[in-house]
């Protein structure tokens, strides 16, 4: 699931901001570090009980996703990215603004899609997602390497 996760968050980057200041490349860069950062923040919210931060995230449970800590963390971090890829700071906060929201979104739809292909997209499962927390950390590393 986090590989379809990175997928989905590096597409949706990659597409909504392939109009913004910076060039193709470095748009490129903020997409995949920022799908990369995504990861980093649900494996640590499940190494640190921040379970019900991520299934909020993901979830139509009546919060907002812009109070989510979890979200907000995730959000400064791509504004980071955007600015270490050559983007003014106001711009890269506005980017991430936007941005932010519609990658979540996109991933949201996954889990409360009810299209067999989605089937893999399991709030239940998140934290068993790869046979527990050190289970978690060998497929996130995975990811990386």
């Amino acid at each position: 699931m986090l590989e379809q996760i990175k997928k989905i968050a590096m597409q949706q980057l990659a597409e909504k901001m392939a109009s913004n200041s910076l060039g193709q490349q470095e748009t490129q860069n903020a997409a995949n570090q920022g799908a990369s950062q995504l990861i980093n923040s649900l494996t640590e919210g499940i190494t640190n009980g921040q379970l019900g931060q991520i299934t909020s995230l993901f979830s139509n449970d009546g919060n907002s996703t812009q109070s989510n800590p979890l979200f907000q963390g995730l959000q400064g971090k791509m504004a980071d990215i955007l600015q270490n890829q050559g983007m003014a700071a106001p711009e890269a906060q506005n980017e991430a603004q936007h941005r932010a929201p519609e990658m979540i979104d996109a991933i949201k739809e996954r889990f409360l899609s009810d299209d067999p292909k989605d089937r893999e997209f399991d709030l239940g499962s998140i934290a068993e997602l790869a046979g527990g927390k050190e289970g978690l950390m060998n497929m996130a590393k995975s990811l990386f390497s």
